[in-house]
């Protein structure tokens, strides 16, 4: 006991002055405490060794096992799953191989001590498995054994001196874990000795490991190198951060964190069920339209009935949701009605129609028969115009009313000249009522050339007659 303390207190000495880097990434120290045992007989070696790996698993014959806590290790992790350990060991020693005709060879309960360093590389990422961690490992170490068992086969000796070598070692292992604190370690390292007076040998070991020292400072059972909001409480499924009112919704990213909601309003309610979100809803007990920010329109008329002066009545929302009225029932609204008190028509803005009498229309007709052109052209003669001025006056007494001007001629020339003929003049006449202040928009032309005589092209006279102009009112 008085050796185990010794190696306990060695060992602790030692982890604690190599300050290496971790474990685990959220626990970084790994220690392990179990038991170990000494095989000197599957090394390749002459007897009493036997070949490589030969009988590895007898433990009956060939492994020196001590029934008590006979080692400890502390492992640091340092990057990229690997971890950097030291370990120390004791054992007593009572097996030694075996001859070559297979008895067994026996040494006198010889101490055994080693102190081993080790470069650990974990395959669990590799195997995408967090339960399984099968490693490997390689590093070095110094191990101390009584003298007695160098010479067991030359000279014998009562000295129980202790003789040490350096090792160069290679480990496999496999470690299980029960949670993410504790599991069970196994692990088989070949230690070559650069003395000749210790033989080359397998060590292998098996203990309860425990990994410790990550920090959680909110309690969340989340590592803060893990954990999203360190400093508050949260969900495993959240990376550490919290979801306040439960919908499934982390806090980050809940537009309303206190008020169970639904994921496609971010996380807020809709206590209608209108399709808006409580923090969007204007009216959030009513259910009502989206384009509303969630208030009714019970007469759809695109406002909504806090603001509707007529909620039951479809208008417009210039006038506030109320109908526009057309109190002379015109067809003309009373906003755009210039006589809303008088019914007019829709061309006059709502007032009546100031249309010429019969008596005017055939004064009309009377006066443009009289307007004369040239031969063949459609240049007004100089007697023209004072007829030109009294029908433009008369067009002007009717602001409202709407003309055409036909153009007609005689039979003689070819009908497509009288046609252009009868055209031009027709254009003719509309563009001096135009340009002597007759709206343009109230004036039309056509021409019919010789088709339309009101007396024969077989007199002088009657041709005379059917070389007109006629002013007329628009129908």
């Amino acid at each position: 006991m008085k050796n185990l303390n010794r190696l306990i207190l060695t060992t602790l000495l030692v982890v604690a002055i190599g300050n290496v880097n971790a474990q685990d990434e959220n626990n970084p120290w790994q220690l392990t405490i179990g038991l170990n045992a000494v095989d000197v007989f599957p090394v390749g070696e002459d007897a009493p060794q036997g070949d490589l790996f030969q009988e590895f698993y007898n433990v009956e014959d060939h492994w020196s096992i001590l029934p008590s806590i006979s080692t400890i290790s502390l492992q640091k992790y340092i990057d990229d799953d690997f971890s950097f350990g030291v370990a120390g060991s004791i054992n007593r020693l009572d097996k030694w191989g075996q001859t070559t005709d297979g008895t067994p060879v026996s040494v006198d309960n010889l101490m055994y001590y080693g102190v081993d360093g080790i470069i650990k590389y974990s395959l669990s990422s590799l195997l995408r498995t967090s339960k399984i961690e099968p490693f490997i490992g390689a590093g070095g170490g110094y191990t101390w054994i009584e003298e007695g068992a160098y010479n067991t086969f030359s000279s014998a000796s009562s000295s129980k001196d202790l003789v040490g070598s350096g090792t160069l070692n290679g480990t496999v292992g496999v470690a299980y874990w029960f949670s993410d604190n504790i599991g069970l370690t196994a692990q088989s390292t070949y230690k070559h000795s650069f003395k000749t007076y210790l033989t080359q040998h397998f060590q292998h070991s098996v203990g309860v490991s425990f990994k410790f020292g990550g920090t959680d400072t909110d309690g969340d059972g989340i590592y803060d190198k893990n954990d999203l909001c360190p400093d508050v409480a949260g969900l495993e499924e959240f990376n550490g951060c919290p979801d306040t009112d439960g919908d499934g919704i982390e806090d980050s990213k809940d537009s309303c964190p206190e008020l169970a909601g639904l994921a496609e309003f971010n996380g807020c309610p809709d206590t209608d069920g209108d399709g808006v979100s409580d923090n969007n809803d204007t009216c959030p007990e009513v259910a009502g339209l989206k384009s509303l920010a969630g208030c009714p329109d019970a007469d759809a008329d695109g406002v909504a009935d806090a603001q509707d002066e007529c909620p039951n009545e479809a208008g417009p929302v210039a006038n506030s949701g109320c109908p526009w009225k057309d109190g002379d029932s015109d067809g003309v609204l009373d906003k755009d009605d210039n006589c809303p008190t008088e019914a007019g028509t829709v061309a006059n803005n709502g007032c009546p129609e100031v249309l010429p009498t019969e008596e005017v229309q055939a004064k009309l007709t009377e006066y443009a028969r009289t307007i004369n052109f040239s031969l063949g052209k459609s240049d007004f003669q100089k007697a023209a115009y004072p007829t030109l001025q009294a029908i433009t006056g008369i067009l002007n007494e009717y602001p409202n009313a709407n003309f055409v001007i036909e153009g007609h001629t005689d039979s003689i020339s070819t009908q497509k000249f009288n046609q252009r003929l009868s055209e031009a003049r027709a254009n003719a006449v509309k563009n001096y009522f135009t340009s002597n202040g007759v709206a343009a928009a109230r004036l039309s032309s056509i021409g019919y050339g010789e088709t339309a005589p009101i007396e024969s092209n077989m007199t002088a006279a009657g041709r005379a007659a059917n070389r007109r102009v006629e002013v007329k009112l628009a129908k």
